[in-house]
């Protein structure tokens, strides 16, 4: 996985507080490192952002928090195109036509399982397509 100069004290920063959030993060990026290992990463204020030719994934602290979302946990997000549609799905918007875009609470390590991964395996080829002549949009 491709990081900047900075990318462990930016990391840390981001979690800054957050000691239990900090160690769902690194299962996931350990995870992503392994499936991913051509991607890059960038610490932005609001979100962590995985990239190949785009952005195909995100983790970040959740800012509104909906009734019964635990107390300690992280949001993945990641862009599809299609909407999924399972109980793990917190939110599911299309922000343009056919690109949705997913985000799933994750509050144990043991939830970054093999579906949430099928999942951003699937939005890391979708991103890989776009732009390209007769992908699929």
């Amino acid at each position: 996985m491709q990081t900047g100069e900075h990318y462990d004290a930016d990391v840390l920063f981001f979690f800054d507080g957050r000691p239990l959030e900090l160690g769902l993060y690194r299962t996931f990026f350990d995870e992503l490192c392994r499936r991913f290992p051509d991607a890059s990463v960038k610490v932005q204020k609001s979100q962590i952002s995985f990239s190949n030719r785009h952005l195909f994934a995100a983790a970040s602290l959740p800012v509104r928090r909906k009734k019964g979302w635990p107390e300690h946990c992280i949001l993945v997000t990641f862009g599809l195109s299609r909407q999924l549609l399972s109980p793990r799905i917190a939110v599911a918007v299309e922000p343009y036509p056919n690109r949705w875009t997913h985000h799933v609470v994750v509050s144990d390590p043991a939830e970054i399982d093999g579906e949430l991964m099928g999942w951003v395996e699937e939005a890391y080829a979708f991103s890989q397509s776009k732009g390209r002549p007769g992908a699929r949009r």
